[in-house]
């Protein structure tokens, strides 16, 4: 279904993937090689749960809502990731401060 076709002088490597049939050729870095497979394995079963649960005209519906389905979880986590980078600050600020209070104390 995929296969490695050559490596570049730059480290990337020429991949073909099947993407609903489809087949594409990719240059990817040798270490995001089994990320890219395991996104199009995603997207292919994506797609096959899709054509069997809504009625759809194309390929392109199909897409359409893949895309907006992976594309609102990458915003609902890079919000999330957020959210925990603001607390994970705050948290550490309370610890500085708690530590910058220890040491004034001990300098008395």
């Amino acid at each position: 279904m995929s296969e490695v076709e050559e490596e570049g002088m730059d480290g990337n490597q020429n991949i073909k993937v099947i993407i609903a049939g489809r087949p594409y050729t990719l240059s990817v870095l040798r270490e995001e090689e089994e990320t890219v497979r395991k996104a199009v394995q995603v997207i292919n079963d994506t797609i096959t749960s899709y054509s069997k649960s809504f009625e759809y005209k194309d390929h392109q519906d199909l897409f359409a809502m893949v895309t907006l389905q992976h594309v609102a979880n990458s915003i609902r986590l890079e919000e999330e990731k957020s959210f925990k980078d603001n607390e994970l600050i705050n948290k550490l600020s309370q610890i500085d401060k708690i530590l910058i209070d220890q040491l004034e104390i001990e300098k008395v």
